[in-house]
């Protein structure tokens, strides 16, 4: 089997399986769907982890090949294409092996969900978008991949459609990706207008032609034309990788299943704004004020994000706006340069943020669907592999030493402070703080779900839809296929961190894919005083990131364990800083007030005086009240008779007749 066929296997398995088990649903049944998804999903997996193999221990070079050319317009060739190298196939290992543990862990969260044939159709659907996201070698087919992820997101979102709150997510994702995809079209259709092209290679090599060349946006502003590119394609990056202030979809999205919570927020859409930005390095590289306005837009989101996860109850939510705040990490590191660190964090972040969001649906199917912390507790006892696997997410999740997260979050704390880029201080202290914040919400939701005493109640009479804090069966651990998932992401989420920082970081393993200038490689100043993984943890002891996750651990365990009425001290003594938090800042005041209602009278506006009564009270309705009229008016003239009839013939023949002898 050829290179070729076994690249195009990769994406085109996921798809056949989503439209095999979408499709044929009725005719394969249920085991059937899911069978053929995981099965498309796994080989997709194995073909990409061999891919890797072949880089790292064959030495297969970058492949840049065309698969089919759609279009020649103008000299602009439109082509569907790979660009395989270290960074893609990367992306391709991780994305297959996390929507595989995704999909077998589906098999039991939806196991009687009547959708469950649909579901497993959109997120195959969902597997093969990425692919080709990822896998592009040109600018159209990444917007391709792009815009299919943020449509099948929104299926996925809203997948509980006769959820109001459901519906609202999924469309409140679409329009803000929307926002964000606009500035990303703009800044595609700035690259073709500069380049002439839409290939990566073409793009990138003719980039520095560019460098100094202005554009007058506004009357007496000069901008540089690669800032104004850079800056609208990171637009884009803003609205899928959830940066503010366009990260106000992400929260609400947990409204889908749980499943879908753990794919698009651990390793596809969400990251794949963190991806482009990184494939894009030849462009950003020539911008110090795009990459500053990255870092600061990171910086922002990262602690900002954070306090917001202390105050919130659903345990998806505060998963989520970790999510966000990991992403603000990933979104710092591209603009310090340190892209491989950024590339680096999103690897080991989709293992343990995965293995977190899929923990947390485990801890909702056992207590049948209740996803407020307020009314869990104590279940370390009843689901032990699903409380061992938690802390291990939250080890990594908040750096603990030799832990994956620590080596990929310190290393990117490590390159901010190296840097001199403008703003690098105000970034470095974000994400020095939000070691502290990330500690103390990730041991909170762990307090209160697994430890301390139950505060539900058992009432097997409760029925159908019990009150919060009831649930009708005892909690008990989740199925094998639910937590062989969770196992088998915890692995990673410890070993891959200590395995690949190395390579990944300070042996150029992705040289090949990223380019940074010389006075911004901040990772080339880290490398000196990297000795090796264990030293590197060693060396975390004396830290201020150790310290203040220490810090962290020590507050909550303190008021969750031995002072919980602390918590409604300080929300008490505190009333305004913790309305702000649990409003979010009042972001989606914000945008109701500023757009949503001024869109809606708009609408109505337009409604009323154009639809209604423009269109269906003039043309429409007026149009057949005048043929009304005109048809009554003739109507008098049919008496019936017929001499009455000839003589109106002769009439009109004498007047035919007359105007032609004139004429």
């Amino acid at each position: 089997m050829s290179l070729k066929t076994i690249l195009l296997l990769i994406p085109l398995l996921p798809l056949a399986a989503a439209a095999i088990a979408g499709l044929l649903r009725k005719q394969v049944g249920r085991a059937g769907s899911h069978w053929v998804a995981i099965l498309g999903v796994g080989v997709s997996f194995l073909l990409s982890a061999w891919v890797l193999y072949q880089q790292i221990f064959l030495g297969m070079e970058t492949q840049n090949i065309t698969i089919y050319t759609w279009m020649i317009s103008g000299g602009v060739h439109f082509e569907v294409g790979f660009l395989i190298d270290h960074l893609t196939t990367l992306m391709m290992t991780v994305v297959t092996f996390v929507s595989l543990m995704v999909h077998i862990y589906t098999i039991g969260y939806m196991a009687t969900d009547p959708g469950y044939q649909r579901f497993f159709s959109y997120i195959a659907l969902f597997t093969f978008s990425m692919l080709m996201l990822v896998m592009s070698n040109n600018f159209m087919q990444l917007f391709f991949g792009w815009e299919a992820v943020g449509l099948v997101s929104y299926l996925l979102i809203g997948f509980w459609f006769d959820r109001e709150s459901a519906i609202y997510a999924g469309l409140k994702a679409f329009l803000v990706n929307r926002v964000g995809d606009f500035g990303f079209l703009l800044g595609i259709a700035a690259v073709l207008y500069s380049f002439g092209s839409l290939d990566y290679a073409t793009v990138f090599a003719a980039a520095p032609g560019i460098a100094g060349k202005t554009v007058t946006l506004i009357p007496g502003m000069e901008w540089q034309w690669i800032t104004v590119i850079c800056i609208c394609l990171f637009i884009g990056a803003m609205g899928k990788s959830a940066q503010a202030p366009l990260h106000v979809w992400l929260p609400d999205s947990m409204e889908g299943p749980t499943p879908i919570s753990a794919l698009i927020h651990a390793a596809t859409m969400v990251t794949a704004g963190i991806f482009m930005v990184a494939r894009m390095s030849p462009l950003f590289e020539l911008s110090d004020a795009a990459l500053s306005f990255v870092m600061l837009i990171g910086a922002v989101t990262a602690l900002g994000m954070g306090l917001v996860g202390i105050v919130q109850n659903d345990i998806k939510r505060v998963i989520a706006y970790s999510t966000l705040s990991q992403l603000g990490y990933m979104t710092v590191a591209l603009g310090v340069s340190a892209y491989s660190a950024a590339i680096f964090h999103l690897m080991t972040h989709a293992f343990f943020k995965a293995l977190l969001f899929l923990g947390a649906g485990s801890v909702i199917i056992a207590l049948h669907h209740q996803q407020d912390m307020r009314y869990m507790g104590g279940l370390r006892k009843q689901m032990p592999i699903t409380w061992i696997t938690a802390w291990v997410g939250t080890l990594a999740l908040i750096g603990f030493p030799f832990m994956s997260g620590f080596y990929s979050k310190d290393s990117i704390i490590e390159a901010v402070a190296e840097s001199s880029r403008w703003g690098s201080e105000v970034a470095y202290w974000s994400v020095l703080l939000g070691v502290l914040i990330t500690s103390f919400y990730s041991f909170r939701l762990l307090y209160l779900t697994f430890h301390g005493q139950p505060r539900y109640r058992v009432d097997v009479g409760a029925g159908e839809h019990p009150p919060d804090g009831v649930v009708q069966h005892a909690p008990h651990e989740s199925p094998w296929v639910v937590t062989v998932p969770l196992i088998l992401l915890a692995i990673p989420s410890i070993v891959i961190g200590y395995l690949l920082i190395g390579p990944v970081l300070f042996e150029g393993w992705l040289s090949d894919a990223i380019s940074v200038l010389p006075h911004n490689n901040v990772l080339e100043h880290a490398a000196e005083n990297f000795h090796g993984p264990v030293a590197m943890a060693k060396h975390a002891i004396g830290t201020a990131p150790f310290w203040l996750m220490i810090t962290g651990f020590v507050l909550a365990t303190f008021i969750y364990q031995f002072r919980p009425a602390l918590a409604d001290f300080f929300k008490q003594k505190l009333p305004g800083i913790y309305r702000l938090l649990e409003n979010k800042y009042y972001f989606d005041e914000l945008y109701q007030k500023l757009f949503i209602s001024r869109s809606v009278r708009i609408g109505r506006g337009l409604w009323k005086k154009v639809d209604a009564g423009v269109i269906d009270g003039g043309l429409v309705n007026g149009s057949a009240r005048l043929m009304g009229n005109l048809a009554a008016r003739i109507r008098v003239w049919q008496s019936g008779y017929l001499f009455h009839y000839a003589f109106a013939m002769i009439a009109g023949l004498i007047g035919i007749l007359a105007i032609w002898v004139v004429l």
